[in-house]
């Protein structure tokens, strides 16, 4: 069923509102009968290793700190990127909400534009330390510009490019690919007894969208214009969504089974040796988890169109990252706070960003040598100089999701055969853009 743009933002506006009414359910007061402060909160953490369990189990010990410390009791989840936003909009139904989550930084504008979570202003953020103890990229990416962030950072992230190295030694390939020319030549050099130059996960839409912002960029795309707008069929968007998908639909480096992996799958392929080559954000922690050690692949910046790409085109990376807020209507402010205040500390910085491989955005921890290692250096560079935040619009969500979904489309087209035209491309764009619009 379709729905219109408006109508769409106002179904999200009013589903959170809800939500944020609702939230805090788990909370509770420390004895019966008497005011003590809540001394429960519930956190929804976005899935960040290799596995939901992964997670649990590199999250729980850090929150056990925090309740010796506080004596609040927290209740965690770890929830798919996948589900995540739909698992909000049903804690309307449900009477049951978070009091702290984690949100994509690129969700940041579209969430705050409900009014349902927490306003990070000055006086708030004193409470956690202050403004100036975060990277100033990380926290424009918290929400639209002009209004307080929406949420704080907690991970910086950036896409890099991974390779095999025996694979590229097998094949005879001695450097990374710089443009996208030269990726598919390597990717036609690998793919062979079974393998394949590059691993994709076309059936997840969330990484197929960040991957249509880069190449859009690279296109000349930005898929809303200066309005809010969108602008998913122009013909730099469908050449850019064309591009990525014709890796499995016509250039025939990705696997067929790729039109079906879902979030993760592809670390695997890249780490096992069916695989070559890895576009993806911060993928050391999980290539780790599948017994991938360092010295066996590389890292590199995402190739270009060219070697010399104009200004404005010359970007492999969306600003990539991991944002904490907290719901406005929770019944355990002081808590929550606290807890926001300790998953930022510089000690968890360290601890969480050196075992998810990302890159805290808070300065202090940053400078710490436990990231200068060349993946992440690899990955700090790139977001400082080649990295665009994807639009801080309200629609950026809706734009996730049905962009997404029509390249999830695409690349079910291609598996069973069907050819992907410039013309079927724009038709899955056009219906996704009509499902925006008034």
């Amino acid at each position: 069923m379709r729905r219109n743009r408006l109508a769409a933002t106002a179904a999200l506006a009013t589903a959170l509102s809800v939500t944020a009414a609702a939230c805090g359910g788990g909370s509770s007061t420390g004895s019966e009968g008497n005011n003590d402060k809540p001394k429960e909160l519930t956190y929804w953490a976005s899935n960040q290793g290799t596995s939901l369990e992964h997670d649990k189990e590199v999250l729980t010990p850090e929150i056990e700190k925090f309740e010796k410390e506080t004596g609040i009791d927290v209740k965690l989840e770890v929830i798919p990127w996948d589900s995540l936003l739909d698992r909000i909009l049903a804690a309307t139904t449900s009477g049951q909400g978070p009091d702290v989550l984690n949100i994509g930084n690129t969700w940041s504008a579209s969430l705050q534009a409900t009014d349902g979570l927490l306003a990070w202003d000055d006086e708030t953020l004193d409470k956690i330390g202050g403004k100036d103890r975060f990277v100033p990229a990380a926290l424009a990416a918290a929400g639209a510009e002009g209004r307080p962030p929406a949420a704080v950072p907690l991970y910086s992230l950036s896409y890099a490019l991974y390779y095999n190295k025996a694979m590229f030694a097998e094949a005879g390939i001695e450097e990374p690919p710089a443009t996208w020319d030269e990726f598919v030549d390597v990717g036609k050099k690998l793919t062979k007894d079974g393998k394949y130059g590059v691993a994709v996960e076309g059936g997840n839409p969330v990484e197929n969208s960040h991957h249509a912002f880069v190449f859009g960029k690279q296109h000349g795309a930005d898929f809303f214009d200066a309005q809010g707008n969108p602008t998913f069929d122009s013909p730099e968007a469908v050449a850019a969504v064309k591009q990525y998908v014709d890796f499995l639909a016509n250039d025939k480096i990705a696997a067929v089974g790729n039109a079906e992996y879902a979030q993760n799958q592809s670390i695997k392929d890249l780490a096992t040796g069916k695989a070559g080559m890895l576009l993806w954000q911060a993928a050391g922690s999980s290539l780790k988890a599948h017994g991938m050690k360092p010295e066996e692949y590389g890292v590199a910046p995402v190739p270009m169109q060219s070697e010399n790409p104009p200004e404005g085109q010359n970007v492999n990376s969306m600003v990539a990252g991991i944002n904490i807020a907290v719901f406005k209507n929770t019944d355990n402010l002081d808590g929550a706070l606290d807890f926001v205040e300790f998953m930022t500390s510089n000690e968890e910085q360290l601890v969480l960003n050196s075992t998810y491989g990302s890159i805290p955005p808070v300065k202090e921890a940053q400078e710490d040598r436990a990231f200068s290692s060349t993946d992440l250096t690899v990955l700090r560079e790139v977001l400082s100089t080649t990295s665009a935040p994807l639009p801080q619009v309200p629609d950026e969500a809706q734009f996730e999701t049905l962009v997404g979904d029509a390249m999830k489309e695409l690349f079910a087209d291609a598996a069973a055969g069907d050819e992907v035209t410039t013309e079927s491309v724009q038709k899955r764009l056009t219906e996704a853009q009509q499902q925006m619009q008034k």
